[in-house]
């Protein structure tokens, strides 16, 4: 029995996604490339924009079209926060949410055997515990992503995730020590600790996300560790200094900024201001020797005026980020600023991506200038077309080097000559 997966969305997501190939590859299924004709079609979904939902919609009926007698399966974030739009796709089979992923197996064991449509989306639930799974492998063979975190409660006004994702709960540390072990065991030399809402790790376990940090860096074989993106404000003062006195920890942080004006992060009921941004990120570079800091930045969120657009410009650009992700505010359905007076048009949400892209390319550009003569250890990943090896330095800046030598899945050293197109030219230390 032939099985194929299709991601969309975040990492953890894609960490998910694993555990499910995993499960199904130990229950005798053969997994295929979602490109390959398969005997079911998995579709784990993404629902943070109207993009996301079209694009799980496409990929429904794309499936099916290629093989109208597989059975195609819908899990994840959409069916989980829109239950009754997801039972009317017609191309879907089975269909669950984000919670019991390992009962899947049964579930298209059932509908293989039946014949039968399968809907079980099992709703949230506050007390809820953290869902067991623990990866082996991942397509990568030099960074392992491993969730510790799922569920969100800061409630931000554009934002169905809690909703599709519920409460917060935490990995235990006993957990992720004895992940990482069989991580670090089968040659993995990174970890990248991800969730949903990363920064609320051990809420309700009475821990803090540096718990989980220091659980990943005394680790033996885990070389480095390094955070997915961040809620700025629930990183205090004491969380930097003691993660500035684990050697392993990455000196890249993504926090999410949304928006570089107070009046706007007001509305999508953000937590903090821009003047509390500006000084966790002034700490971070304080403690991490050439730290990259990115972000997420939207635009044209409802009501947000040109004095408020120039605002967040002015703000991105002060902060001068490593790196950001912009993106146009999305209408979800379910959440406060759907009603929300001011809406944008399309037309001036593109205008404004267009600036903000164009800005923070600029300071993506002033970084990369900025590592030129630095001194670097780069864990190299793959080989490009033309020869040369790439890889990641600690802050994420990627850099490629010439060698006749196999270097991947090597952290060397490599001094940094040139920057270019979105990465850096380097030469192997010694």
């Amino acid at each position: 029995m032939r099985i194929a997966f299709y991601t969309l969305g975040c990492k953890v997501n894609q960490y998910e996604t694993q555990i499910l190939t995993q499960i199904f590859a130990a229950d005798g299924y053969d997994v295929v490339s979602h490109t390959d004709l398969a005997d079911v079609y998995v579709v784990n979904s993404c629902t943070v924009t109207a993009t996301g939902d079209r694009k799980t919609r496409q990929m429904l009926r794309q499936f099916k079209a290629r093989n109208p007698a597989a059975k195609v399966v819908l899990s994840g974030c959409f069916p989980q926060a829109f239950p009754d739009a997801a039972e009317r796709l017609p191309e879907a089979d089975v269909i669950t949410g984000a919670r019991g992923r390992g009962r899947l197996v049964e579930l298209v064991a059932r509908a293989l055997a039946t014949g039968e449509r399968i809907v079980e989306i099992q709703p949230h639930e506050r007390g809820e515990g953290f869902e067991r799974m623990q990866a082996g492998s991942f397509a990568e063979r030099t960074r392992a992503f491993v969730k510790i975190e799922d569920g969100c409660e800061r409630y931000c006004a554009y934002c169905i995730i809690p909703t599709a994702r519920g409460p917060v709960r935490s990995k235990p540390p006993e957990d992720l020590r004895d992940e990482l072990q069989t991580l670090a065991a089968a040659g993995y030399r990174e970890a990248v600790l991800v969730g949903i809402n990363l920064s609320s790790y051990g809420k309700e376990l009475g821990l803090r996300l540096i718990d989980a940090v220091e659980t990943a860096a005394a680790v033996d074989g885990i070389e480095r560790v390094r955070l997915g993106s961040l809620e700025p404000e629930l990183l205090t003062g004491e969380d930097i200094s003691r993660m500035a006195a684990l050697p392993k920890v990455c000196p890249q942080f993504h926090l999410s900024l949304q928006s570089g004006c107070d009046a706007t992060l007001c509305r999508m009921n953000r937590h903090y201001d821009t003047a509390e941004y500006a000084r966790i990120a002034a700490d971070l570079r304080r403690h991490f020797a050439n730290c990259a800091i990115t972000t997420d930045i939207m635009v044209g969120f409802p009501g947000e005026t040109d004095v408020e657009f120039g605002e967040s410009l002015a703000f991105a650009e002060a902060v001068g980020f490593a790196k950001a992700h912009v993106f146009a505010y999305s209408r979800r359905p379910g959440t406060r600023a759907a009603d929300m007076p001011g809406q944008i048009s399309k037309a001036v949400k593109e205008e404004r991506s267009r600036q903000m892209i164009a800005l923070t390319s600029r300071t993506r550009a002033a970084f990369l200038q900025g590592q030129i003569g630095q001194v670097v250890s780069v864990l190299f990943e793959s080989r490009t077309p033309d020869g040369m090896y790439e890889g990641y330095a600690e802050n994420y800046t990627p850099v490629r080097v010439g060698g006749p030598d196999n270097l991947c899945g090597q952290i060397r050293r490599v001094r940094i000559e040139a920057a270019l197109d979105g990465w850096c030219l380097g030469a192997l230390c010694g």
